[in-house]
């Protein structure tokens, strides 16, 4: 399969594309941004890498022939699961926050959460592809992020924000001039996810609260996620708000026993060969 087939887009407004994969039917199935620069384009999150993502960016002419921009596209993580991560090897430019460095240099396909079945991909990549071979492929990033750094785009900026919990690199990118939020999963309009081998609810809290209070300074208005559709400031407000108040002690409890299954079943998943 192309490229081409494999990938779908949509224009947003202020040189923004949203990109999905469209033969991975999953509530796994993340959104994959793309925003123009005058002197550099970034492309959030890059989905499983099944078919090669800057093809398809190339083909559908999706950054323009400006001579300006000099630089490669860089793809940021917004944290290293594997739908998320799959593709940041086709990149010559690839960023993720320090703490998930290692994980992605080594190929850790335990820390990346990698867990994909036949019947989510409704049309296979290539003959005899099976998901039983699927793994993240390790790159070596060439932007170690850390809270406070901003990806300079010339005539934009995003800020990048550490807002661990969901995975202990998880970031979020903010354009302060359209108050824009590039979430991840650090929050999206459906149920957060705190019970995956590196999720730490403290943490969670903190990032939510971070939230909360970007919101109440009117600093977000609208919200692009890792996951499912776009929102506005009051949504994340209240999405934000709920977890702080729902992660109570019997919350922590039911969450360290899955925590410890999904671990073993990762530990058990991911310990055979890529084939």
């Amino acid at each position: 399969m192309a490229a081409t087939d494999w990938y779908a887009h949509k224009s947003l407004e202020n040189g923004v594309f949203w990109i999905q994969e469209r033969f991975y039917e999953s509530g796994n199935r993340a959104n994959i941004w793309l925003i123009r620069g005058s002197h550099q384009d970034v492309v959030i999150d890059t989905g499983l890498g099944l078919r090669s993502l800057p093809e398809y960016i190339q083909e559908k002419s999706l950054l323009g022939d400006d001579a300006k921009r000099k630089n490669p596209l860089l793809a940021i993580g917004t944290h290293v699961h594997f739908d998320h991560s799959g593709g940041l090897h086709q990149f010559q430019q690839v960023g993720v926050h320090k703490a998930e460095v290692d994980a992605l240099a080594n190929g850790d396909n335990f820390e990346t959460v990698t867990w994909l079945s036949d019947r989510e991909i409704v049309e296979v990549p290539s003959p005899g592809w099976r998901a039983r071979q699927y793994r993240v492929k390790a790159v070596t990033p060439t932007h170690i992020l850390q809270e406070g750094d901003v990806i300079n785009l010339g005539d934009r900026q995003l800020s990048v924000l550490h807002m661990p919990g969901h995975s202990r690199g998880s970031i979020c990118l903010h354009d302060k001039e359209s108050k824009m939020l590039f979430s991840g999963d650090v929050v999206y309009d459906g149920s957060m996810i705190d019970w995956l081998p590196y999720s730490r609810i403290s943490d969670y809290i903190h990032s939510c609260e971070r939230l909360v209070e970007m919101v109440d300074k009117e600093e977000i208005d609208q919200v692009m996620p890792g996951h499912y559709n776009t929102f506005g400031g009051k949504r994340l407000h209240r999405l934000a708000s709920n977890y702080i108040a729902s992660a109570g002690t019997c919350h922590r409890a039911s969450t360290s026993v899955v925590k410890s299954i999904a671990s073993l079943a990762l530990r058990a998943s991911n310990s055979r060969s890529a084939c």
